[in-house]
Formats: structure tokens, sequence, C-alpha cells
């Protein structure tokens, strides 16, 4: 999984850090809440850790904005207050869980490792964006008609949504989209996948574009209208 870890507190956030890597995850970080918010632009993350009490922008400023831009990664805030209005805020802000400091960092990576088990199953069921409807049970794609997806483009699309508009590595979709057993996928399945993806989306009248060439990176945006 890769994280972005938002914590002001250099000796926290290098614990918290080593704690992380040895578990195996790619950590980014982040020491105020704007950075956090332009980090969250720019890169997928399957986790954001932010801490409340940031500069510049504190961590629900930052997590209001995030969310405003249709990000819906999974958040978990660091907060050293205990009232129980902090926590409602932090969940009213679109916070997905939160921790009290002091917290144990084995409550963290079990809450990490449970995460990820939810995580490798794709659990989204029903996924909107411009004018398609993704519907990950029946794995059927609809705009204004709908076409079948093979469950690897379903899973594919899936991954496309939740990190619309931003630009992601054939890598990066082999790691979340492929699974452990597919050990001989490589950027050639990517591409043969969003070769296909491109002609459904064509095929139901998306208004929405994959773009990329062959290798990579790959972006799901919505299709300008120059009459706009």
């Amino acid at each position: 999984m890769r994280i972005l870890l938002a914590e002001d507190n250099n000796q926290l956030s290098r614990v918290i850090v080593a704690a992380l890597q040895t578990s195996q995850y790619t950590v980014d970080t982040a020491v105020n809440g704007q950075e956090a918010v332009d980090l969250a632009k720019q890169h997928p993350y399957d986790v954001m850790i932010l801490d409340i009490m940031m500069p510049i922008k504190d961590g629900l400023e930052a997590l209001r904005e995030i969310r405003a831009s249709g990000d819906r990664t999974y958040v978990i805030m660091l907060t050293a207050l205990s009232e129980v209005n902090d926590k409602v805020n932090g969940l009213d802000a679109g916070a997905d869980d939160y921790l009290t400091k002091p917290f144990s960092l084995k409550e963290l990576l079990a809450r990490l490792r449970s995460l990820e088990r939810r995580f490798n199953s794709l659990d989204e069921d029903v996924l909107k964006f411009g004018n398609i409807t993704l519907d990950g049970n029946e794995q059927v794609l609809k705009s204004e008609n709908s076409i079948s997806l093979s469950s690897k483009e379903s899973r594919l699309l899936q991954y496309l949504i939740l990190n619309a508009g931003k630009e992601l590595s054939s890598q990066t979709l082999l790691n979340q989209t492929w699974d452990d057993d597919d050990e001989h996928a490589d950027n050639e399945d990517v591409w043969i996948n969003v070769s296909y993806l491109r002609q459904k989306l064509q095929a139901v009248n998306a208004n929405v574009l994959l773009k990329g060439a062959k290798g990579g990176p790959y972006q799901l945006v919505k299709q300008v209208n120059e009459n706009d």
C-alpha cells in the first residue's frame, strides 16, 4: 500500500514512517495541510493519515479540500484531543477513522492490515464518474447504453475512477488491480486492457477519456466540451 502521512512533529513522523516502511508500506510525508492537499492531487494513495493540528492548513481543512476534489481515499485522522466533538468534526469532514495520541503503533499497523484485506477485493459496488456508472458486482459499464466488462476491465476501471484525474503508471495499475497469482502480467497486459476499456467507453458514448500512450502513465478525465 502507498500511504500519505501528514504530521508536523518531525520526531513522531520519523517513528511512524520507520514502522510503516518496516511493514513494507510505501510512505510519502507532508509537514502541513497544504502539502497534504498538493500530494493528494498528484498521487494515488491507499490510505492518508492526517494529523489535525498542523500549520498553514489544519488536518480538517486539508481533508475537506481533498474530499471536495472527489478523492475517496481512506483517511485516518490523528489528534491529541480527546473531546467527542473533535472526533465528530473529523468524521463529519470526511474521515473514515481516527486515532487519539498517544496511540500504539501496533494498533495503527493492525488497522492498516485490516484495510489491506478489504482493498484486495476492491469492494466498491457502484461507482459514477462523468456520465458513466460502473456496477462492480455485475461488471457492467453504463452510460447512454450498457456493455459488459471482463473482471480485469472492471477492476481496472474501478481503480481509475477512484483515482480520476491522477496520472497512474503501468506498475501502479499492475500492483493495484492484478491479483498476486498473475505473476507474469506486465505492461503489455495493462495496455491491452486499457485499449479494450477505451473501446467500451466509446461504445457507451461516455463523456470521459482514458488518456495515455502505451507504457503509461494513464489518466481518466472528463471530456472537455468545446462548446462549454
